[in-house]
């Protein structure tokens, strides 16, 4: 085998297993599992509805066809969200990490075929998904545990990948069922009409602008592999700033927001300064506290 090859099959290795510390598991898996909630009662509160919807609009997913899920009557669309709300707060604790843990991926996958079994199906959930089902793979850790795990950077490797992929694929996507149209076309224009806001309606006044946006937004997300390519805290920060920077623009001018990705995308982060920091803070503290005790109470 050449050395280009060894070299390369090497550097891939190095990518998948590279140790990470164990607290920015734990950090990121409280933030995962407390996004739950929050998903169920307001990113997704609309899922509820299909508890009161007739079962043959029902037109499940291959997954679900595959696994012979249940057909989501009124008991099973509810058993499936307390249940999963119930498991993400207990996951959220540390608590027996690989079953709660397992039972929150299960329960979300069940409750996205619920999602996306009528007609729709959003692209904004698969980092988050596969991020639900690598967590439970490292075990118990805590927010302290300054040890570094090949797992835990396989775990966080696998959620970037697929963040990565997640605009590869948005790109690819465009230009398979639209061509080179959907970059020349008005698909911006008409969101902004559609949806605009004060922060976005003034961009239909100026000529070209927007398509000049939507040709920005392919060359960017086919060149989404390039993110692979970062290596330091420094640049990991960076590129979820620039990343959920775009999120809150496309927010803000058309009041559309990807939730779930954009919780992926703190999987970048490096968490494990959290704890740190937190703890450099509380030394900090300690004199000037220990300082007013001795000062006693005023007058």
């Amino acid at each position: 085998m050449s050395a280009p090859v060894v070299a390369a099959l090497r550097g891939l290795r190095g990518f998948w297993t590279r140790p990470v510390p164990l607290a920015r598991i734990a950090v990121f898996r409280t933030i995962a599992y407390l996004f739950v909630p929050v998903d169920v009662f307001l990113t997704t509160a609309w899922v509820r509805a299909h508890a009161e919807v007739p079962t043959v609009w029902y037109q499940p997913l291959e997954i679900a066809r595959v696994l012979h899920l249940p057909t989501p009557t009124s008991t099973v669309v509810h058993v499936v969200q307390w249940a999963l709300v119930a498991a993400a707060l207990a996951a959220a604790t540390g608590r027996a990490p690989r079953l709660l843990g397992t039972a929150v991926f299960v329960l979300y996958l069940e409750w996205m075929v619920i999602a996306m079994s009528y007609g729709k199906v959003d692209h904004d959930r698969i980092a988050y998904l596969v991020a639900l089902a690598v967590l439970p793979t490292i075990g118990r850790v805590r927010w302290r545990d300054r040890r570094r795990s090949e797992a835990a950077g396989w775990a966080m490797a696998a959620v970037m990948v697929t963040v990565m992929l997640t605009y590869f694929l948005a790109a690819w996507a465009k230009m398979r069922f639209g061509g080179w149209d959907w970059a020349t076309g008005s698909t911006i224009t008409r969101a902004v009409i559609r949806r605009g806001t004060g922060l976005s309606e003034w961009t239909l006044d100026v000529p070209g602008l927007l398509v000049a946006v939507q040709w920005a937004m392919l060359v960017l997300e086919f060149a989404a592999p390039l993110m692979l390519l970062v290596r330091s805290d420094r640049a990991r920060v960076a590129l979820v700033v620039f990343l959920l920077g775009f999120h809150l623009m496309v927010f803000g001018g058309l009041r559309i927001i990807f939730l779930p990705h954009c919780v992926a995308i703190l999987s970048i982060l490096p968490w494990e300064r959290v704890p740190e920091a937190l703890a450099a803070a509380r030394r900090r503290l300690q004199p000037a506290r220990a300082a007013a005790l001795a000062a006693g109470p005023p007058g």
